[in-house]
This record gives C-alpha cells, structure tokens and sequence, in this order.
C-alpha cells in the first residue's frame, strides 16, 4: 500500500490477540488500588480539605492517675484565630463511649485514668494556634499514686464507677481430682503490644444544613461509629453520616472513638469544617494496645506425654477501659489449653482495670497471649520426658470431633496433625559458615559485635487456633447489593477493605459467579446496610457470603429469560469465561450478548449459625469456626550477647479454600512478620503508667532488615462446609503462632525457660555461660 506522499509502506502485522486473563475465585486478581497506593495518588484521610477548614488538637492528661481540680480554657478562647475550645461540659448527649462496654468519657471531668486521656480539645485556623491553644488551657490536678500492676487491682479502691473487674471466666471441665505422673509448672509473661497502624488517625468533619455533621475517618466499623458519635452528638443516627476513607493498614479496631468524637463536636460548634491530624505520640496514647498479661499454668500428662489435666490462670491487663476486653478474656480461657485434647481442664481467667493505657482488640486477642504459655508449657513437657517437642505435640493434637475444653465438639476441619507434620519434615536451613564473607549471619547484623563461636542454633515449634467472627452470641451480619448496567457489576457493601483484601475477593466473587470482568466495589459509607466490624475474618466470611448470594440472584435474573427460552431450569446453564452455554450446547451466548440493554440488582444477606455466651462455668457452643496454624521456627542465638536472628520460619496453615493465592501468600508472611516483632522487639514500656518513647523510634517494629525467610510449607484445603466458599481466616493465626515458635526455638538453643515476651536479651543468655 502507499501512503499520501506515494511511498511504499508495508502494512503491519496484526498482533496477535493476547490470552484473556484468568477471573473469578481461585486466581491471583491484584488489587485494585495496588497502583495508586503504590505511586503515593491514594486518598487517605489525611490528604482531605474543604473550604474554610478549621485545624483541631487535643489536649491529653500527662498523668496516668490525678484528680481535676480546675479546667480553665480563658487563655485558649482569647488566642487569636482559635475559633471553639471544648471539654466534657460541652457534650451535649451521652458522656461515654467504648467499643464493647460504653464506659469511656469524650472528655475527663472529675478524673484521668490514664495518660493521654482526652480533657479538652481546640478548633482554629492553623494547625499550628490549635496546638498552642490546647496546651494554653490550665488544668490543675492532685496527683494520685497510679495502679499499674494488675495483681493489685483486686485490692485497690475502685478506679472507676463499675469497679476494678471487668470479668471473671471460672472454666470447669473434666474431673478436678485427675492427676498426671508427670507435672510442669510455669510462670510467663506477654508485654503491651502497640498495633502500629502505618498512618496515625486522620480525620475530617463537615456540619450538614440539617443541623448534622458528616465525618470522613478510616474507620474500620463505620455504622457503629456513627451510633456512637450521633449519641455522643445528642443527634439522631440519621444525621450522622461516615464516610470511609482510605485505610492505612489496620490490625486491629483501626480509630479510637476517642478522636473521632471530639472532631464533630468541634464541627457542630463552629459550623465549619474541621481536620484533625494525629501526631505519632497522640497515636499512640490514643487508641488501644494488645493486653498485658500474666499466666500461671500447670500441665500434668501420662508416662507417654498424653495430656491428663491442664490449670491455669490468666490475669488481663485492661488499662483504664474495659473496651473489648470481655471478648479477649473469653478467647485466652476458651484457647489456653491449645489445639490439644485436655480431657481435664480448670482455668481461671480475669480482666481487670488498671492506670495503665487501655486495652482493647489488636490481631489475635486473647488467643496470641495463651499460645505463648502453652507452648512452652509442651516444651517442658518434652524437656522433662525425653521426648522430641514435635512427637510430644503429635501425640496430642485436636482433631475433627474432637471436644474443646469450653465443651463444644469441632465440627470444622481442624487438620492439626497434618500442619505439624508438614513444617517438621520440610528440610532445615543450611547452617551459616564461619568465614568473613558471612559476618551478616550474625544475630547481631552486618559488622555485628558478636563471635560466630558464641553462635548457636535452635529449632522450635508452634502450633495456634484463633476463632473467626464473633463470639458468644454476637449477631453477625452484613449486607450487600450487586448491580449489573452496561455491562458493568458494582458491589455495594459496607466492609471496610483495610488491607485484608476485600474488594478484590468482592470482585473475584462476581466475575465467578456473572462472568463479568469489569467489576467496581463502591466506596463505603453510612448510608448503605451495616456490615460490621473489619476484623477475625468477618469480611471474607460474611461479607463475601452476602455478596455471593446478591450475585447468585442477580444470575438467575440473567439467566431465567434464556431458560425459558429454552424450555429448561436455570441450573442446567452455566457461565464460564464470560460465555453462557447450556449442558447440551443447544445455547451457547456470550454474557454481554444478554445483558445488552438491561438493568438488573439484588441486595442479600448473610448471617451465620448462632453462637451463646459461656455459662458459668465456661462451657457453651461459643464459636462459629476454628483455624489452625503450625510454625516451625529456626533462631540463630548469640549466647553471650542474648541477641537472636531468626533464621526461618516454616508455616502450615489451614485455609478451608484458596480465593486468591498472592493475596493470601501475603497475608500469611505479613501476620508472621508482626509475630516476629511480637516475639523480639515490641514492647510498650509504661512505668507508673506513663508511655515511654511513644514513637516509632523508641518503639521498634521490625523492618524488612528483620525478617526472615518465610516458607510456607503446606495450604490445607479442607472446606468449612458452614463457611461460604469453604474458605476460613488467614490472617491472625500466623500471628498467634510465630511467637511461641520463635520462643521454643531459643529455649532449644539456650536451655533458658523463655518465659516472657518479647525475649529480653538476658533471656536469650544460654544456662550455661
């Protein structure tokens, strides 16, 4: 052919049509945001402006325990451009808040019961002047001596309105008369874990012309944010509205309720716009911290190492809030025997007020603390019986059908036996060498202090159950709605994508079940049905199932007309890549070809088998599901220094059903990293109660430099028959697991009990040096 000017040109070749990638469940679908995150273009909550903002601070208590004498705000509201000073005089409906137990003042009154407590809080025209305003209001306080050890608060005098004890689980199975030949004992420790979020809380408040407020925050619960804030406010539930923003990680209750609160009130009370941006240290005051906790365990098995009797008591430390430390003490006393067969259990569990910071759901609650105990529990065990921890732990693993200790039979897969199986039999990493080139295999890093002589090798294991959703009589239940136009799916739910992966398991549930591959999941606010809370699994579970039912309906829409067509029921189509055919191939349509020039949507349901709440005796059928995880860990131990690598980690984890094979890879090594930050270096230190160095310099997190190879070993694919998809939680079983493996393989290195976390260096000090 030529072109205009008359030169010969060659045409070129067609490209050859690309293969269709794979959609639907069981596919590798990337995250929809995964390049905006990535370029740095995501709208989180602190990027958020308005017209005519207000910039607001907090003033906290600098003391863990006093008494307010005087609040006087005078030099505050006279500062040049501060437009509204508030305090607990200025809440016009209900005082209290709290994620579980609604015992929380907005603003501290009469007393501060822990550091950080909010007491005021300060609108203005720049950052900057509401910082200065809020530290311009004059509190004069009497300092009281704070109660920080737990064991003490039994004594104390009440250090709020509803006492010291929040709750006591008195566990009663088996005969309390039953003995063992061979006894343990031991004594441990767990330290307060912060949940870190990557970004501190952020948030922005705009008051309606109702008279309302809406409220844009990385909530990770917008619906009973709203609730709280709208009675907080005096306002009725329809004149609050959240908007869900971007959510920079999240592993745990993402917002503290006590910084959302004061951000509308300042809204209400100004009529403008407010933003207020949290500070790493008010983060860290501000929300709530895993428990601090104190076991007591007893362990009594046969001459064989078949567990006979398992006692114990755990003391939570809730802090100054009983937030949902109910809930964490059900999962520590339901889980502290383990994933083993204890015929004979009798455990004590409390949850108690203290002046220390407060408490609340951080990943794995309850059950990570207990993990810890029991498994160094088994190593003694091993230790005193000349058995290898492996085989001890073998002979005593739960099964399907087997009975928990709160007497409720497991009905779901529990394939413990394979996991420890799987991380015992996958090959050992090769031991470092001792030559220059290798220096970085010292615990202590690259040009690291220590000698490779002092250097040894351990090798533990782990092996951790969590519960997924709610508990104890919880209503689960989420909402949601898919639509069809144009060729189009949007999903409309309210679950929160913190991280977890919902909106692409959302949209992988639709192109599976419609065979659409353009799938948008909505942004998330108030307006649409509650969907609950973000965490235990809950979204994948519940949301996911609702979302399958709305898309199976939207289905039969689709396919109904056609089968009537064809004189046939809707179950002998089906759709695949995109392509309706029947079972004869008499039809065979494309899905776009039947949806040109129609509208379809269904909203769905879903809500799992009920739950009840433990007895008085700690007995009841109290969980929906169970998942189980096995970590084999290896530790390099600098047994004069006390410094520990972690050398690897081998995981085994039981899935029910592979959704998204990246996804789930990801989360898997993301809650094994947190575990080694757990085990190692996150400590919260809070003497007489005050946090010290809260940042995240004086806090230490692991980096990427800390990691070790992770190896996942084996997925097991047993579906949860009650579970939509078969599908269970991936996320915190890993972090539950990997400490206590971690903890097991430097008491195999050391000889040392390793009875505290994170493992001190003096710990970490062989026995015999």
């Amino acid at each position: 052919m030529s072109n205009e000017a008359g030169i010969a040109t060659t045409a070129p070749e067609p490209a050859p049509e690309a293969e269709p990638s794979p959609l639907g469940l069981g596919v590798s679908l990337p995250h929809a945001d995964a390049r905006a995150k990535t370029e740095g273009t995501f709208p989180y909550a602190a990027d958020l402006w308005a017209e005519g903002l207000l910039w607001a601070a907090v003033l906290r208590s600098p003391h863990a325990r006093a008494r307010i004498v005087s609040i006087d705000t005078t030099h505050a509201r006279e500062m040049p451009g501060v437009r509204a000073v508030i305090t607990h005089e200025d809440v016009p409906g209900t005082p209290r808040h709290g994620r579980g137990t609604p015992d929380r003042p907005v603003f501290a009154s009469d007393v501060v019961r822990h550091h950080g407590e909010p007491i005021a809080a300060v609108a203005a025209d720049h950052p900057d002047t509401a910082r200065m305003a809020a530290a311009a209001v004059i509190v004069e306080y009497e300092v009281l001596d704070p109660v920080t050890d737990p064991e003490q608060a039994f004594e104390a005098e009440p250090l709020h309105p509803d006492g010291n004890l929040i709750r006591h689980i008195p566990l009663r199975h088996g005969d309390p008369e039953a003995v063992g030949e061979v006894v343990v004992e031991g004594l441990y420790r767990i330290g307060r874990q912060d949940p870190a979020p990557i970004g501190a809380e952020a948030g922005l408040a705009v008051p309606r012309p109702d008279g309302g407020v809406e409220l844009y925050l990385a909530s990770t619960d917008p619906h009973t944010d709203r609730n709280t804030a709208a009675a907080c406010y005096g306002l009725s539930p329809d004149r609050v509205k959240i908007v869900v923003t971007g959510v920079p990680g999240a592993t745990a209750d993402r917002e503290d309720q006590g910084f959302q609160l004061p951000l509308g009130l300042l809204a209400l009370r100004t009529g403008c716009p407010v933003k207020l941006t949290a500070t790493r240290e008010e983060s860290f005051l501000g929300h709530a911290h895993r428990h601090p906790t104190l076991l007591r365990y007893r362990h009594h098995a046969d001459a064989e190492g078949r567990l006979v009797k398992v006692e114990a008591q755990i003391l939570l430390d809730a802090g100054a809030y009983a937030d949902t430390s109910a809930d964490a003490l059900a999962a520590a006393v339901s889980f502290a025997c383990g994933p083993y067969v204890v015929p004979n259990a009798f455990i004590e569990g409390w949850a108690v007020r203290t002046n220390n910071p407060p408490s609340g759901h951080v990943r794995g609650e309850g059950a990570m603390q207990v993990c810890a105990a029991y498994e160094a529990q088994m190593d003694k065990l091993a230790r005193k019986l000349g058995l290898d921890p492996a085989e001890l732990r073998l002979r005593n693993v739960l099964a399907t059908g087997d009975v928990l200790p709160i007497g409720q039979t497991v009905t779901c897969p529990a394939p413990v036996a394979e996991l420890l199986q799987a991380v015992r039999d996958f090959p050992l990493p090769a031991l470092p060498k001792d030559t220059p080139e290798e220096e970085w295999l010292l615990p202590g890093g690259p040009e690291g202090a220590g000698e490779p002589g002092a250097v040894r090798r351990g090798v533990g294991y782990g092996l951790g159950m969590v519960h997924m959703l709610g508990a104890e009589g919880a209503d689960e239940v989420s909402t949601a709605t898919v639509k069809v136009h144009d060729g189009v799916a949007t999903v409309l739910c309210a679950a929160v994508e913190t991280g977890q992966g919902f909106t692409t398991l959302a949209r992988q549930i639709v192109q599976d079940t419609l065979g659409i591959e353009e799938v948008h999941v909505a942004p998330v606010d108030t307006d649409q049905p509650p969907a609950g809370a973000g965490c235990r699994g809950r979204h994948t579970w519940v949301s996911g199932g609702a979302v399958e039912r709305a898309a199976k309906m939207v289905r039969t829409q689709l396919l109904q007309p056609l089968a009537h067509k064809f004189g046939m029921s809707t179950e002998l189509l089906q759709i695949t890549d995109g392509k309706i055919t029947s079972y004869d191939g008499v039809l065979s349509t494309t899905v776009t070809e039947a949806l040109e020039g129609k509208e379809l949507w269904a909203t769905a349901q879903c809500r799992p088998h009920p739950t009840e709440p433990l007895n008085a005796s700690g007995q009841g059928d109290a969980f929906v599901g169970l998942a189980f995880c096995a970590v084999r860990a290896v530790v390099d131990v600098d047994v004069e220094l006390g410094s520990v690598r972690v050398v690897e980690l081998a995981v085994a984890q039981d899935v029910g059903r592979v959704l998204n094979p990246a996804q789930l890879a990801a989360r898997i090594e993301a809650g094994v990293t947190q575990g080694v930050g757990i085990a190692l270096t996150e400590h919260l230190r809070t003497p007489r109660g005050l946090v010290r160095h809260p940042d995240l310099t004086g806090y230490a997190l692991p980096t990427a430099l800390d990691a070790p190879d992770i190896r996942i070993v084996k997925l097991v694919e047993e579906r949860d028959v009650v579970a939509p998809f078969g599908a269970k939680s991936v996320s915190a079983v890993p972090v539950v697991t990997a400490p206590a493996a971690i903890a097991s393989a430097v008491r195999a290195a050391t000889g040392r009990p390793v009875n505290r976390l994170p493992i001190r260096p003096q710990a970490a000090v062989a026995a015999d040096r």
